[in-house]
């Protein structure tokens, strides 16, 4: 019997299937009951994901669960309202570490992101809370945003306390340099919000995936660090369509949310590598070095990343609010009772 071509054998083959040979597949997701199917290595989160999984039937014995760890911490309501809230994202977490072999991504409030100190305090306390239920530090990056206080708040962790981190937010080359000086673990490039930017503020309303300009700045960054041996790794996230995800086959890891990776597991046509160390070596990039001053003055000249960048910390923010609002009217109807 002569076994199938290879030809024959990617045609069956999904799109999915085909990705993961090249590339390690995340899900971004709250939703933790979703990814099953997909099999990814690890799993995203954010306050935005936290929030929408938060409302779910399904997962209010996690939010009941997490305000009584609040209440019988004590306190003023301020600190029962918080330590719900990090109860919470790590009790979304740890169900998340039951369904991938890999690590979950837990966001430090964004809040926080001007405020090194507290970045630094908040992802300590979130480990703890972690390796308290028997997840050891491996399994967990920290999110940060990529300001240059986060990025810094990410050194720190990175070489005082073995805490690994997921630089987020990053729109800018200058971020993704910086990033790679401080030897964060992973970056988290965004490529649909940057493409969302171009339609809105230019005059071109689509475009191709291997112009899409997120899939060229994710691509660039990748280069670079390759090019220069950095050891930061490369995570494209933040997708539109599955063309910005086949467009950046070969990055190191792509978070996807569960309703591209369900498109992408019916899609059969072929991937191919897009990106590779390989190929680096012969980009045209010169090695540069940014201390503060030069990192705000380079990521200050890129108008897209400068809005890009506080757009998002506004809406991590306004959803952690929401989460709060949330939690301290559940916590008001358990109190009275009681």
């Amino acid at each position: 019997m002569s076994s199938s071509s290879p030809d024959k054998r990617r045609k069956m083959e999904s799109a999915l299937a085909q990705l993961k040979k090249l590339t390690v597949v995340v899900a971004d997701t709250g939703d933790f009951n979703a990814i099953d199917e997909y099999k990814p290595q690890d799993a995203t989160t954010n306050p935005s994901l936290i929030l929408a999984a938060a409302k779910m039937p399904a997962y209010q014995h996690l939010v009941d669960q997490a305000i009584k760890y609040g209440i019988a911490k004590g306190g003023t309501e301020e600190e029962q309202v918080a330590n719900t809230m990090d109860k919470l994202f790590v009790s979304f977490g740890l169900e998340i570490l039951k369904k991938v072999p890999g690590r979950v991504s837990t966001e430090v409030d964004a809040r926080l992101s001007f405020d090194k100190e507290e970045m630094l305090a908040k992802a300590l306390k979130l480990i703890a809370l972690y390796e308290e239920a028997g997840i050891s530090k491996e399994r967990v990056l920290i999110k940060l945003s990529s300001t240059w206080e986060g990025i810094q708040a990410g050194k720190e962790l990175e070489e005082k306390h073995g805490v690994h981190c997921n630089m987020t937010l990053l729109f800018s080359f200058a971020q993704a340099v910086a990033c790679a000086e401080a030897k964060v673990t992973l970056i988290s490039p965004f490529v649909g919000r940057i493409l969302d930017w171009y339609k809105e503020n230019t005059d071109r309303k689509s475009f191709e995936p291997h112009e899409d300009p997120g899939v060229v700045s994710v691509t660039k960054i990748y280069n670079y660090y390759k090019k220069f041996g950095y050891s930061t790794v490369v995570m494209g996230a933040s997708f539109r369509n599955t063309g910005e995800v086949k467009a950046l086959a070969g990055c190191d890891l792509l978070t996807i949310s569960p309703g591209l990776l369900a498109e992408l597991s019916q899609d059969h046509s072929a991937v191919t590598a897009m990106l590779s160390a390989e190929k680096s070596k012969a980009c045209d990039l010169e090695k540069i070095h940014l201390d503060e001053k030069a990192f705000r003055w380079q990521h200050n000249e890129d108008r897209m990343a400068v809005e890009k960048l506080s757009d998002g910390i506004r809406k991590f923010a306004a959803d952690a609010v929401k989460l709060e609002a949330m939690i301290k009217e559940k916590m008001l109807s358990v109190k009275n009772g009681q």
